[in-house]
């Protein structure tokens, strides 16, 4: 459950670090992001000179989450973090992305970002 001050670590290369999300995208009264969701956040912690600085505002894809998240066959999969992936409209903004990445980024439409991951889980 991603929701309102969440902090979040950055799956890719783009120069943030840490984001605090401050908007969950998807209907007027929505509360809570998970797997593949998009989110509105602000940049708490970055690299110098990079694409990426603190205070940015930026949209990013919800890639890992620590609450478990139900599969359609009726296993459930979790994470140790809550991770995200900064987009530049439907693309990653980052060149590279760390760590494992579920296969439900792929069925929502977010081909690139599962081309560039380490490992599909």
């Amino acid at each position: 459950m991603i929701q309102l001050r969440t902090i979040m670590n950055v799956a890719d290369n783009s120069g943030a670090k840490k984001v605090a999300v401050f908007k969950v995208l998807g209907g007027s009264g929505r509360r809570y992001a998970q797997l593949g969701d998009i989110v509105v956040a602000s940049v708490k912690e970055a690299e110098p000179r990079k694409a990426v600085k603190k205070k940015d505002v930026v949209k990013g894809v919800v890639v890992r989450q620590r609450n478990n998240f139900r599969r359609r066959d009726g296993s459930y999969i979790r994470f140790d973090e809550n991770a995200l992936v900064i987009l530049d409209g439907t693309e990653p903004k980052g060149g590279r992305i760390f760590g494992p990445i579920p296969r439900e980024i792929k069925e929502r439409g977010f081909n690139t970002i599962a081309s560039l991951a380490q490992e599909i889980v």
